[in-house]
């Protein structure tokens, strides 16, 4: 090699990067990638569409259920217990409105009434005869060994018994415990307890278990004491009154060997309806 050929430097190639045809069909095969990325992205559209509408009507008719649950709340508060038999047993699919709004306001309570109830019925001999008033989906005869009889306005399970609540087809001094869970609802619910009362044995237990708010004096409710005296009038001994719940309170009385001789009526404290706010 002469020193001028040696001297001289090699040109490297350049990368001149596709050529026309290459660089079409780059263009071409982007283009249908796009075309490709269009399809799915449409479709999320519409799914995003679908969903908001979706959404939206969700939230309709949870007002809607809402709206209906506090119109069927406040009718089982303001009426007799003989009025809402009637007016549930005329459409019975009210009264499942009802008990899904219910549900639903229950699901937003830390801890509910009933399962306080079952834990104490576990803790007594399962021999122990119950007589469920106002049972609903008869949680408390699905949880303890107990024979449970449940009753309430409108049944679809043969294991429900519907009738009045003032007036049950149970046989006199047949019970060992009445529970009332939230149930104390209609005008004349003194006549409910007096419906325990026959049915229970002497020596028996009353649970009655409310919202709070129905027994707060200063807010409108309940004296707690008025109410727990009215009951003794009746023939009971007051054992315990648990108001640790912010959410609700119970009352365990136990019926008296000896009924108290027929004397003065009984007054009684009117209830506060528990009537929920439109939202």
């Amino acid at each position: 090699m002469t020193k001028h050929e040696h001297g001289k430097k090699r040109k490297r190639p350049r990368n001149r990067g596709p050529n026309k045809l290459e660089k079409g069909a780059h263009q071409k095969e982007t283009k249908n990638d796009g075309d490709k990325e269009g399809v799915p992205s449409a479709k999320r559209r519409n799914l995003q569409e679908s969903s908001k509408a979706s959404s939206f009507l969700d939230k309709m008719r949870e007002k809607l259920s809402g709206g209906h649950f506090r119109m069927l709340n406040e009718k089982l508060y303001t009426c007799t217990g003989k009025e809402a038999l009637d007016y549930f047993q005329e459409d019975p699919s009210l009264f499942d409105m009802y008990h899904a709004g219910y549900r639903k306001q229950m699901s937003n309570w830390p801890e509910q009434p009933v399962n306080v109830i079952i834990s104490w019925l576990k803790k007594q001999s399962p021999s122990l005869i119950v007589a469920d008033f106002g049972c609903g989906d008869a949680h408390i005869a699905k949880s303890v060994k107990n024979t449970v009889f449940s009753l309430d306005l409108v049944s679809n399970d043969p294991k429900i018994i519907a009738c009045d609540m003032s007036s049950t087809p149970l046989a006199s001094s047949s019970v060992d415990v009445a529970v009332f869970c939230l149930s104390l609802m209609g005008t004349n619910y003194s006549s409910y307890v007096e419906e325990a009362s026959r049915v229970l044995k002497p020596c028996g237990w009353l649970l009655i278990a409310e919202v709070k708010s129905r027994f707060d004096p200063i807010n409108g409710g309940a004296d707690p004491e008025k109410f727990a005296k009215a009951i003794s009038a009746l023939g009971f001994q007051p054992v315990k009154q648990d108001s640790s719940n912010k959410m609700f309170i119970i009352f365990y009385f136990k019926k008296k060997n000896k009924q108290n001789a027929e004397g003065k009526e009984i007054e009684w404290p009117m209830l506060k309806p528990c009537l929920y706010k439109r939202r």
